[in-house]
């Protein structure tokens, strides 16, 4: 058995805890993870809590998913590191080839359009990857103009600073300003508050207007628009209408600049679809992928380029057509060994064809849900979803970010043995896959008592 009162001392002496205000930590009792199993947490005490947020979205199959244990042991049989830089792996070889198989546009033409898999370590550095391999592309395609990038209000791709400067969450980004570079912002697919003062579906995708708007002024400084397919996650949930993201890969080959999707959140069956593009046939030039990549048991990401992207940067040694960017443990042998497994499960255990009854059931209870009387609304997409707690739901006042009304939501549910983690007010939810009927109607049943004691 754990000290829990010794481990808590050390915790505040010596850790500093991401997105998190240290001097309230430190007048907290911090709940401490001692291991896991299924869609549940055990904490040092020894008290059970169904992970509500598949331990920040990255989680698909449960906690100590048998095969996935496996093939993390026998790799460490074998090997655990070796650098990308000069050489390659087995693992890593074995998982670029899923992968292409895997993602949008896979099987439309006689090989995969999207063709060329870099790794990196999490989404940020996925992000990263991306975007200076289009700006890098568009130099070598002899087009030395585009420098800047097209992103949404309320995106986030990221902590890093080229991830910062395609952003648009206020509260996180504004005080890097002067470290970002110049970027371009279009409005946000955020029926609920639009910024456009329109209505879905009278509006006739107006933000997509706005979005061509802009591109029709500025696409010979645009190297690559960049969106979260379908759901813009850590900006509140935020599902976007049917038919936007569509519309924007329209837009983005009019206007002869590149998309990159960011599925480091929606991707590996979130949104229902094993990548969310897929719900409207998409295909963009780039994909970043992380998260769900390992089963949450590894840092791992993929950046993913068609392969006219990859042809750009061929040439002579003395042409520095080179991609000058990469990490320590890029490829590591680990990391595209639990990927591997965590693929593995989704084809023999047909996850995605057994989420249609799970995601129906979590729009049914969700419903009941929206109909509370502080809830303003109530967004979701496969099993991704969004509460947003207002103050006047006539009005659609919302409750002022310091009032921390989703955090009392969220602690209430604590207490009840669930672990969610809000943004802003907008309670979350993201549970893995892998969770049953019964646990899912659990969850929300604690979710909906939870707003009711506490607003």
């Amino acid at each position: 058995m754990h000290d829990a009162g010794n481990l808590e001392d050390s915790d505040k002496k010596h850790i500093w805890h991401p997105f998190t205000q240290m001097k309230e930590w430190a007048e907290e009792h911090p709940i401490i993870i001692a291991e896991g199993e299924g869609c549940f947490l055990t904490d040092v005490s020894g008290r059970r809590y169904l992970d509500g947020v598949s331990s920040l979205w990255v989680n698909i199959h449960g906690h100590r998913k048998q095969e996935i244990n496996e093939a993390v042991r026998s790799q460490l049989d074998k090997i655990a590191h070796t650098t990308l830089l000069g050489l390659s792996n087995v693992p890593a070889i074995q998982l670029a080839e899923r992968l292409v198989k895997l993602l949008p546009g896979a099987g439309l033409l006689p090989d995969p359009v999207l063709s060329r898999v870099f790794y990196s370590d999490n989404g940020s550095t996925a992000v990263e990857v991306a975007l200076k391999m289009a700006f890098q592309y568009w130099r070598q395609k002899g087009v030395e103009g585009k420098h800047s990038f097209l992103s949404l209000n309320n995106a986030y791709h990221g902590d890093t600073i080229g991830a910062v400067s395609v952003g648009g969450v206020d509260i996180f980004h504004n005080v890097f300003g002067p470290l970002l570079f110049k970027t371009f912002r279009a409005a946000s697919p955020y029926c609920y508050r639009c910024e456009l003062k329109k209505s879905h579906p009278d509006c006739g995708l107006a933000c997509l207007q706005n979005m061509e708007s802009l591109l029709s002024s500025h696409h010979q400084e645009i190297a690559a628009v960049i969106i979260e397919p379908l759901v813009q996650a850590a900006g509140g949930m935020i599902v976007s209408p049917p038919g936007y993201l569509r519309g924007v890969r329209e837009l983005a080959t009019k206007y002869n600049v590149l998309l990159i999707a960011d599925e480091v959140a929606t991707g590996f069956g979130r949104t229902g679809a094993m990548f969310a593009c897929g719900h409207e046939a998409v295909v963009p030039d780039i994909i970043c992928i992380s998260k769900g990549l390992t089963g949450g048991y590894l840092p791992l990401a993929a950046t993913v380029a068609s392969e006219e992207i990859y042809a750009a940067f061929l040439g002579d040694f003395r042409d520095l057509k080179t991609f000058f960017h990469g990490h320590s443990y890029t490829g590591n042998p680990l990391g595209c060994a639990a990927a591997l497994a965590c693929l593995d499960i989704f084809e023999h255990e047909r996850v995605i064809e057994g989420m249609a009854p799970k995601i129906e059931l979590f729009g049914k209870e969700l419903q009941a849900i929206a109909g509370m009387g502080h809830v303003g609304d109530v967004r979701h997409r496969g099993l991704m979803a969004g509460i947003e707690l207002v103050r006047d739901k006539e009005t659609r006042e919302p409750y002022a970010w310091e009032e921390k009304r989703g955090w009392q939501v969220a602690l209430k549910a604590r207490e009840k043995g669930l672990l969610i983690r809000p943004l802003g007010n907008v309670i979350v939810l993201m549970p893995p896959l892998s969770i049953t009927a019964e646990e899912l109607a659990w969850m929300l049943g604690v979710v909906r008592e939870s707003i009711r004691e506490v607003i």
